[in-house]
Formats: structure tokens, sequence, C-alpha cells
């Protein structure tokens, strides 16, 4: 699904050179449950862009699904993106004048999906997280585990081969935590490939693999080759 040759990332600010990953070098298979934990700054945030193709690495090979990004365009990282890969974020970044099933609607509505076919889609979605009796709510109407859980299926509702979480249960108590989890572990079950960044140990414990990082460098890990 990933793997990565060598990749190194460096801001540049004002001339001044802020290395913010060195030589990484990782191997995810389709099906992994993997987190990347490690203390703020550790550069968690920017491999995981990197690794989603919104960012570049400044050096370095990135393979997508056996295919070579490394010199790809924006143009064709999007197009690789749309569909196959889906981003939660520690804020659910839901669209306050859209609904809940308008919010999860937006990226059938990005693929082309038909009216008919959005509507049967996201109403099973619903229906199985037992969510169909908030889809004519607007998130200010949720508390914070209902806006992440829907930000999940938007994220979702593609099927995409690839899911990404940054810090995905920051905001929320132990209860809310642990039903995220659990949906996480659910989606992975299914076959969805998961990689989510935290600095929690609890939650890393939950999941297959742990990649641990500190300064931009990946320290230890069960699955990884150095």
């Amino acid at each position: 699904m990933i793997r990565t040759q060598n990749i190194v990332k460096i801001f540049y600010t004002n001339e001044i050179a802020k290395t913010a990953l060195s030589n990484i070098n990782i191997n995810i298979k389709k099906g992994d449950y993997v987190s990347i934990s490690g203390p703020s700054g550790c550069g968690k945030t920017t491999l995981l862009s990197i690794i989603g193709l919104i960012d570049k690495q400044t050096s370095g090979e990135l393979f997508f699904m056996d295919i070579d990004i490394t010199k790809k365009k924006d143009h064709q990282r999007a197009k690789l993106r749309k569909g196959n890969i889906g981003f939660v974020f520690k804020d659910a970044f839901l669209i306050d004048e859209l609904t809940v099933f308008e919010n999860i609607e937006l990226p059938l509505i990005y693929l082309n999906y038909k009216r008919k076919e959005r509507i049967d889609i996201i109403e099973k979605e619903l229906l199985r997280h037992k969510m169909i009796h908030l889809k004519n709510r607007y998130p200010g109407q949720l508390n914070e585990e209902q806006q992440q859980m829907v930000s999940i299926l938007r994220a979702v509702i593609t099927k995409p081969s690839l899911l990404l979480a940054d810090e995905p249960t920051g905001r929320l108590d132990s209860k809310g935590r642990d039903n995220i989890l659990r949906t996480f572990s659910g989606l992975n079950e299914e076959g969805m490939t998961i990689v989510l960044a935290t600095h929690s140990p609890y939650i890393s414990d939950q999941t297959q693999i742990t990649i641990k990082m500190f300064d931009g460098h990946v320290v230890t890990d069960n699955n990884i080759t150095i």
C-alpha cells in the first residue's frame, strides 16, 4: 500500500532550514492498522501529509499502491487521492451550513454518483452506525463525538483503500475516544488500511503496528526497516 525510501522533508523559512523528516523508510501493507506515535513536533503530521499525497518530500522515493509517486505532478497526485484516500483530523471540519447527510454526501458528489445511489449509500451507513436520526441535523446540533463520527463517515463513504487520521480522538473524552477506536477497528476488519497519528500510548496499543517517531526519525517499530 505504502512504501518510502529515505524520505527527507526540509522546510525553509527566511533562509533557515528545518529538517522535519530524516531518512524515513516504511512499508505499510494492504489491510494493516498502523499508528504513528510520538510527541508533538516529531514529524507525525508531516509524514501523514506526504503519504497522503498532499505534501511532497524534499528527497527520497514514495510508492502508493505500487505506483511511483516521486515525480508525479500535482494533478496526477490529486487524481490518485480522489476516491483512494480518506482523511480524518483532530477537528471534524464539517460545513456548518450543511446537514449531516449533506456533509457525508460531498465526496460522492465529487465522484459523480447519481442522487438515488448517494441516498442509498449514505442512509445504509447511517443506519449501520445508528446515526440515521441525525441525518437532518446541522453540525452545531451535534456533540463532539457525533461530529467526529460524521467526519469519519464522510472520509470513508467512497470506500477508500487508505484512511489517514491525525489525532482523531484529541478532542474527545474517554468514552468518545473508545467509540471512535471501535469504529476504526471495524473498518480495518472490513479490509481498509488505516494509518493514524497519535501521541497517546493507549491509542497506539490498539493498533496492529506502531511506528515510533522522535525528532523526525523513526526510532523503533515492529514491521519497518529503518
